[in-house]
């Protein structure tokens, strides 16, 4: 997993690899939340931008909105935003003291995102918060002045969401897995792996942005 800042940030750094795997957490039922690391920094990029907000704002302490968008249902997504919340509480932001969270889902009905992406732009929040990389189309679509910190996106750049992973611009920044960049290392691995492996299947979806990238970097034809 990459993280990489925005003009949001006075820091536009490079991205900085991090040994993630970019994969959404995994919690075992009954145990104590593991909090990855990533959902850490979300937090931190996120109360970075609220303090941005406040400063711009130059005004007394108030309630500080932030939305958050997902394709997926709440229940799906339920140790992630207690993992989100309890960052947010260790940097001194408590929902219903100095933030309100404002979340919807669209339950894996992605044509329903447009509409709920413009439902949280019309609440006017200082930041929001996207689940993936079809929320956070949808928002771009609808804003460019509210900022919007998007996860696990595999390929911002090639998706349209900034220009460049060294300097995003505009008003989304957030985390990258690049898993394209990584698909010739695991052909390579898998080479070793099964030395006389002749016949490679791949799975994907052609009309994805990110699906290009892939096949380039393991070497198939793009028909394939």
């Amino acid at each position: 997993m990459n993280v990489f800042s925005s003009k949001l940030s006075s820091d536009n750094r490079k991205p900085v690899p991090s040994s993630d795997s970019g994969q959404a957490p995994s919690f075992a039922e009954g145990s104590a939340i593991q909090i990855p690391k990533w959902v850490g920094i979300l937090a931190i990029i996120v109360a970075f931008t609220l303090c941005w907000a406040r400063a711009e704002a130059q005004q007394p302490p108030k309630l500080l909105r932030i939305g958050y968008l997902s394709g997926v249902s709440a229940s799906a997504e339920a140790a992630r935003r207690d993992a989100f919340s309890q960052e947010l509480r260790k940097l001194g932001y408590v929902e219903g003291k100095n933030i309100v969270v404002d979340y919807r889902y669209s339950d894996g009905k992605y044509e329903r995102l447009a509409a709920l992406a413009a439902e949280l732009v019309r609440l006017k929040p200082d930041i929001i918060v996207t689940g993936g990389g079809p929320s956070t189309r949808a928002l771009k679509q609808v804003t460019s002045t509210i900022p919007v910190v998007m996860t696990n996106d595999p390929d911002p750049v090639a998706n349209g969401f900034v220009a460049s992973l060294a300097r995003p611009g505009g008003n989304i920044t957030g985390f990258s897995t690049l898993a394209p960049e990584i698909s010739g290392k695991r052909l390579e691995l898998l080479r070793e792996v099964v030395p006389a492996l002749s016949r490679l299947a791949v799975l994907g979806t052609s009309s994805s942005p990110a699906y290009t990238p892939v096949i380039k970097e393991i070497g198939l034809p793009r028909g394939l």
